[in-house]
């Protein structure tokens, strides 16, 4: 199975794709789509909705992850992070594979045990958890790769839940 974790930012977006090897996971792809600051939000939404559809073509995921934007100190931030998402999800969508979502507390609670882990401890995780020889670099290709696994590692205890709902 491919997960496609997207850390969604206009500025920078991190993607990262995950594969499932047996019982452990293997990095497949991960990298940054930067768009210039100063360009019209358009034409940025425009190049990050075309760089993530080459992504999702070229990997062909089965389940597209997003973060959940849940909290920005800054409005004008969040704003834009929410753009990013939204256009994220719309090419998930488009692919017609799964998508989920998941905040930032959820990623580090599924791969770190601890809801407020440090960035620094996020991407030892990852790294240790891929069998990387470095964390990931730049911190959001680490973030995307996070989104990945925990959607890896969360999602088959989701649906068993699922079914033993539907089962009473």
């Amino acid at each position: 199975m491919f997960v496609l974790g997207i850390d969604p930012g206009l500025s920078r977006c991190g993607y990262g794709v995950v594969t499932r090897r047996g019982a452990g996971f293997g990095p497949r792809a991960g990298g940054v789509i930067c768009t210039d600051p100063d360009a019209p939000l358009p034409e940025r939404l425009s190049i990050l909705a075309r760089e993530l559809r080459a992504v999702v073509a070229d990997h062909r995921p089965d389940a597209v992850v997003v973060e959940r934007v849940f909290f920005q100190v800054n409005a004008r931030t969040a704003m834009a992070t929410g753009q990013a998402a939204g256009v994220a999800l719309l090419v998930a969508a488009e692919s017609g594979c799964a998508v989920a979502q998941y905040t930032a507390n959820e990623v580090k609670q599924a791969l770190v045990g601890y809801g407020s882990a440090t960035k620094d401890q996020v991407q030892r995780m990852v790294a240790s958890v891929l069998g990387l020889a470095e964390p990931p670099r730049p911190p959001d290709v680490a973030d995307a790769l996070a989104l990945a696994v925990c959607h890896l590692t969360t999602e088959p205890l989701r649906r068993a839940v699922a079914g033993a709902g539907q089962a009473r």
